[in-house]
């Protein structure tokens, strides 16, 4: 008997103000070069310091608002769409790892979580919170957490 298909998560309907072609820009170009960051920070070291290192903030944090919920959708959003048509790595991890530094630039807090499920085959899979929240897809299935940064 064929299982049916699972549901594909949609994006939460959020208010927002559309971005003008040059702020498009600015940011795909702050997404790629976190994701490079990613990339080679899982390369040349072990992963709690390559979490501290892109979340070593490098805007100045004061004067701004509390972390938007709001906000962190929408570069939850354009991290898995900037990354998308890319080559090379834009798994999990490395998009979780780009989202943390995004993230982190604009002083919203995250959390990096690293599941694994063994049914029906093994399988790991990262994904980012935001209080508890999944900003990004947290896989299909239960994966049972391993690790929380």
């Amino acid at each position: 008997m064929a299982r049916p298909a699972p549901e594909r998560r949609r994006w939460p309907s959020l208010p927002q103000r559309r971005l003008n072609p040059l702020e498009r820009a600015r940011l795909a170009g702050e997404i790629v070069l976190a994701w490079a960051r990613a990339r080679r920070a899982m390369r040349t070291m072990a992963l709690e310091h390559a979490v501290a290192g892109l979340r070593a903030r490098t805007t100045p944090a004061s004067g701004r608002r509390p972390p938007d919920r709001t906000e962190a959708h929408r570069l939850a959003r354009a991290v898995v769409i900037t990354l998308r048509p890319l080559p090379g790595d834009t798994r999990c991890l490395a998009r979780s790892l780009a989202l943390t530094r995004v993230l982190s630039r604009r002083a919203i807090p995250s959390t990096l979580v690293i599941g694994a499920r063994t049914e029906p085959g093994f399988l790991a899979h990262a994904w980012i919170e935001l209080a508890g929240e999944p900003l990004l897809d947290p896989g299909e299935g239960e994966f049972q957490r391993l690790v929380e940064l």
